[in-house]
């Protein structure tokens, strides 16, 4: 929508409910945190309905939430002067070096504050019980997920993944109770993703969601959550300091997979080394 979004939200105030201008107060008091909030805790925030968030949408002309978010971050990009945290045109390398790695560090350090060592250990528990434990993901986060699937193929061969979404779906369906599920979600919020988890619920998979919001739809799916605390705006999606997050997260876990069970971690890793080491022979 090219018309800025405070310009919107002014020429539509009048036209909103009680509730609608509790939803607009709050994003012009927080437009920089509201920006980065899933529809279900700006909700909370606002001490108001899922459905009064997107009646507020549509009253704004927005087809949902998602397309009011990002007007909402354009607007901030737009309205606000230059984040001094930003480097500007003619900056050093030394400077976007420095910079590059601030991003990094509140990532992980934001991640690590977020991340629950209970949900972990839990986490934990559920693969190393498994009969087979399938770590999917779509867009952007299936590379993750197949990273992590990689990362653990080195401890055990019950580590699989699935392609897109048409097979990520199939798999879930011939899955059991047995089987676990590891999806890497950013929003937590796809439909391609809660189809999948929905029909993996269904027949009794445990699911494990790795997620920055714990209130997301995934999340009420899952059976534990874990939390990346990298904050991503709208406008910035598939950042590498995100990506960095959640293989944090997936670097945990697999510490604590090998730690649970050293002996058969370790013979584990020496079989793979060997394997490898005969390709480079």
């Amino acid at each position: 929508m090219a018309i800025n979004f405070w310009e919107l939200l002014h020429d539509r105030q009048d036209s909103l409910t009680k509730s609608g201008r509790a939803v607009a107060e709050y994003l012009m008091q927080h437009s920089d945190e509201a920006q980065y909030l899933s529809i279900s805790s700006l909700a909370k925030e606002c001490k108001v309905a899922e459905a009064t968030v997107f009646r507020f949408c549509r009253a704004l002309g927005f087809d949902g939430y998602h397309e009011m978010r990002i007007a909402l971050a354009q607007a901030n990009a737009m309205g606000s002067p230059l984040d001094p945290r930003e480097p500007e045109p003619g900056s050093s390398t030394q400077t976007l070096c420095e910079h590059a790695s601030a991003l990094f560090q509140n990532a992980i350090s934001g991640t690590q504050n977020a991340l629950s060592t209970d949900a972990v250990e839990q986490a934990v528990d559920l693969m190393q019980k498994a009969r087979q434990v399938f770590c999917l993901g779509q867009g952007g986060s299936m590379l993750l997920a197949n990273d992590i699937c990689a990362r653990f193929s080195s401890l055990s061969t019950k580590f699989r993944t699935a392609g897109d979404s048409h097979l990520q779906l199939l798999t879930a369906s011939l899955m059991g109770p047995e089987d676990v599920v590891l999806f890497v979600s950013y929003s937590g919020a796809t439909r391609d993703m809660m189809e999948t988890l929905r029909t993996a619920k269904s027949v009794g998979a445990k699911i494990i969601l790795l997620t920055h919001y714990e209130d997301s739809p995934g999340a009420s799916l899952a059976d534990i959550v874990l939390l990346c605390g990298a904050q991503e705006s709208p406008l910035d999606s598939g950042s590498i300091p995100i990506k960095v997050a959640v293989l944090y997260v997936a670097e945990v876990l697999l510490l604590r997979y090998i730690l649970n069970d050293p002996e058969a971690s370790n013979a584990a890793q020496d079989r793979t080394s060997e394997a490898l080491t005969l390709k480079m022979v």
